[in-house]
């Protein structure tokens, strides 16, 4: 018989790893053994538990404060989550009462928290009584944003972008795919949608190694946005290329099939094994070397190099929300010192007449806009080559006043939108 309480433990192991401890999602999703022995529609539960708690935070957090009086801290902290994941259950997935509030109250004892019984049931029975009038006729999209994030963005963008954007993470993201070739082809096999920018959208969910093609390596998951920095180097057949800190690999795929001569770069020896499988699995071929892009040392230059740099990735909440909760702006002071070392290795790595992509999943000008203005102030020999219309078919309003791009979450609304990149190409003379 099905215990409702063992996927339920699971997500709470796993929130609590996330928000206690800081652990990325899906690295707390990777690490935690009970999540993998689940059968796939469990597995597909607390997924969806997870995304849909962490993506309404604000929202939960707002309703528990009217009803819980002292904060669950230290030892009772715990407590917090398993009230947080009920809660999300009672307000977002439709979950009948009696199995969100009974299997929670287990939860707690489960946990060492016998004495938080009571408050559990008081609140979560509330909850499912009095859930739409808590929250009433609050603000989703500003109360599930950090404030720094609110502030940032609308600095950038404007209170009503800013909005829009915030409103976008709300919605659970579609799979995005990137046939290797026949496009056409593989979006009937695969019944989705073939997007003006060449990628396949259909509804997540599922396990997508039962899809068809993927044995083959026909195509690859990647969000739309994603596969633009690569559009933007251009014709690059028989070109020697880099990229630079290439896992999980999507690019590198790309790279590979345009028939690049490819050298894919990342510091990590356990994404890069699944680089290689992937690109095994597409009958594409790369090398792969295993190092800090910022300090490789190699005597080879390039014909174009493509750095898709660390970042803080506020522009895949729709996909992470957890970063929301885990990133804040120290985090991406540091990160920027990260992006100026490797943007000026890629600048020596780079042949005279070479194209440099930049890219970065954020919507931080700090780590965009800003750090190619920086090499640009630094690195008299490059300049920066205006992306035009025609380059990005379909994308409407993306293209700066300087000719870099910025694409945005709210962007395609019609289609459930894109991930938030900046990307800027520049040439060395």
């Amino acid at each position: 018989m099905d215990d409702p309480v063992l996927s339920r433990r699971v997500a709470l192991d796993i929130l609590v790893a996330c928000l206690d401890k800081g652990q990325p999602l899906d690295d707390a999703l990777a690490r935690h053994q009970g999540f993998a022995n689940l059968d796939p529609r469990d597995r597909a539960f607390v997924r969806l538990l997870l995304a849909t708690t962490l993506r309404r935070l604000g929202e939960i957090e707002e309703v528990m404060g009217f009803l819980v009086e002292r904060p669950l801290e230290g030892a009772n902290a715990a407590g917090r989550q398993v009230l947080r994941l009920g809660a999300a259950q009672l307000l977002f997935l439709g979950t009948p009462p009696h199995a969100a509030v009974d299997t929670s109250v287990r939860l707690v004892v489960d946990a060492g928290l016998p004495h938080l019984k009571g408050l559990a049931n008081a609140v979560l029975r509330r909850i499912s009584r009095d859930g739409p009038a808590l929250l009433g006729d609050r603000d989703p999209a500003r109360l599930n944003t950090p404030q720094w994030l609110w502030e940032s963005w609308t600095e950038s963008y404007g209170e009503e972008a800013t909005r829009a954007i915030a409103a976008a993470h709300l919605i659970e993201a579609p799979l995005d795919l990137t046939p290797r070739s026949n496009a056409q082809f593989w979006a009937g096999q695969l019944e989705g949608d073939l997007l003006p920018t060449g990628s396949i959208r259909r509804e997540g969910g599922g396990n997508i190694t039962e899809l068809p093609g993927f044995a083959e390596g026909a195509w690859w998951v990647q969000d739309a946005a994603a596969t633009l920095p690569v559009r933007l180097l251009g014709e690059i057949s028989g070109k020697h290329v880099a990229d630079l800190c290439a896992a999980p690999g999507g690019k590198t795929l790309q790279l590979a099939a345009a028939g690049a001569d490819v050298t894919a770069v990342d510091i990590s020896a356990r994404r890069m094994t699944r680089v290689g499988e992937n690109l095994a699995r597409a009958g594409l071929s790369a090398k792969l070397v295993t190092a800090d892009a910022g300090k490789w040392v190699t005597d080879e230059t390039f014909d174009a190099i493509l750095l898709d740099a660390p970042c803080s990735g506020t522009g895949t909440l729709r996909r992470h929300p957890d970063i929301a909760w885990l990133k804040d702006e120290q985090d991406v002071g540091r990160l920027t010192l990260t992006q100026d070392r490797l943007l000026v290795r890629a600048a020596e790595l780079l042949k005279p007449g070479g194209t440099l992509v930049y890219a970065v999943c954020s919507l931080q000008d700090d780590e965009g806009p800003a750090r190619l203005e920086a090499l640009l102030g630094r690195d008299k020999r490059l300049r920066r080559v205006p992306v035009e219309p025609a380059e990005l078919p379909g994308i409407v309003g993306a293209i700066t006043p300087k000719g870099d791009v910025r694409t945005l979450p709210s962007m395609w609304p019609e289609r459930r939108g894109m991930d938030g990149f900046f990307i800027g190409r520049l040439q060395k003379g």
